[in-house]
């Protein structure tokens, strides 16, 4: 039995990374959130729902004991919950984290899309979220970074990943594909232990997002 932990549980991606795991017979899920009343039960004993706060120490505990991964897909103040939860883990002697963030870490998005990205987020944001980034690799965590084009909500899985050093392809992607490599760094985690992957949609490099 895998314990898998979701934090932002009631996140898009998360939503589709849970439904795909239920149908899986060997895992326990954790759904960490802030209001758990967004979200609904559909096996008891499959999952179980804890409402807290990543930057409250003593509920993340409480959801960190026995747990295998952690997922995390979050927004917010990434730099302290990023801190909060590398923290976390090491006091769990958790070693597996799956951290969902946007492209642009390390200013590998290519023009005009890079900029795009910077001015669609904000500068200050994207600092933090590098930061946040930082922790986590200078962490002794088992951990697989995935920098997500701008996500979409097409059901197709179709996407390329991209390692760090190299340019980001692609400028969007759809959030079942962001699942499905969740998925994939759960069940085989050493092909994506410390790794920061860009993911995208092949043949989208050419034309900006379309935003609503």
């Amino acid at each position: 039995m895998k314990n898998i932990l979701i934090l932002g549980a009631n996140g898009r991606v998360a939503k589709i990374v849970n439904q795909r795991l239920q149908t899986e017979d060997d895992v326990h899920l954790t759904l960490f959130l802030r209001n758990a009343t967004r979200i609904t039960v559909d096996d008891a004993e499959q999952e179980t729902v804890i409402q807290g706060d990543v930057n409250n120490a003593a509920q993340l505990d409480t959801a960190m004991n026995g747990q295998d991964v952690v997922y995390a897909n979050l927004a917010g103040n990434m730099e302290q919950m990023a801190a909060n939860i590398v923290s976390a883990m090491l006091r769990h002697h958790i070693r597996q984290l799956i951290w969902i963030t946007g492209s642009g870490l390390y200013h590998e998005t290519p023009e005009p899309f890079g900029s795009w990205v910077e001015k669609a987020v904000g500068h200050e944001a994207k600092e933090d979220t590098r930061r946040a980034a930082r922790i986590i690799e200078e962490s002794s965590l088992n951990y697989t970074i995935i920098r997500a084009a701008y996500m979409t909500n097409d059901t197709e899985i179709s996407y390329e990943l991209t390692q760090k050093g190299e340019p980001f392809k692609g400028t969007t992607v759809s959030r079942s594909s962001i699942a499905d490599l969740v998925i994939k760094a759960i069940n085989t985690p050493l092909p994506y232990s410390r790794t920061s992957l860009g993911i995208a949609k092949p043949g989208t490099e050419h034309s900006l997002p379309r935003t609503r």
